[in-house]
């Protein structure tokens, strides 16, 4: 996979993230039709804020993603936005996340830069993740 920059007026970057949350409790509440609307909002979000989704697994207990985001925007406020608008619409839509959880995601997550790993391994490693 050959690297491309981006670019926003006045930066260029290529920033790319690998970034894990969970649900409270590490609850096993991310399946069927909950983990589809997810993805959905997770996509809708980032193509709104111009992040780029290069990788996603949403497995029971938590969610993975590989992301290319504006460093000017910032990775905090593109997880901060996507967790707190999937938890408004999954709690909406889906009532018994309201019984089950008292909040959707804890208020912690993990982030890593790529650094020197290469994106295609990266990549594959989040692929296989259902398949461990």
């Amino acid at each position: 996979m050959s690297e491309t920059y981006k670019s926003n007026r006045n930066v260029w970057y290529s920033c790319h993230y690998h970034v894990v949350w969970c649900p409270k409790y590490r609850r096993k509440v991310l399946i069927g039709p909950i983990e589809t609307r997810l993805q959905e909002i997770i996509r809708q979000a980032c193509h709104e804020y111009r992040a780029e989704i290069e990788e996603m697994e949403i497995m029971p207990d938590h969610v993975r993603l590989l992301v290319s985001v504006d460093p000017q925007f910032g990775i905090h406020r593109l997880v901060k936005l996507v967790k707190g608008r999937s938890s408004r619409f999954l709690r909406q839509e889906f009532p018994a996340l309201k019984r089950k959880l008292p909040a959707l995601w804890t208020n912690s997550y993990f982030v890593a830069t790529t650094g020197g790993a290469p994106l295609a391994i990266i990549k594959q490693y989040i692929e296989q993740q259902k398949h461990v």
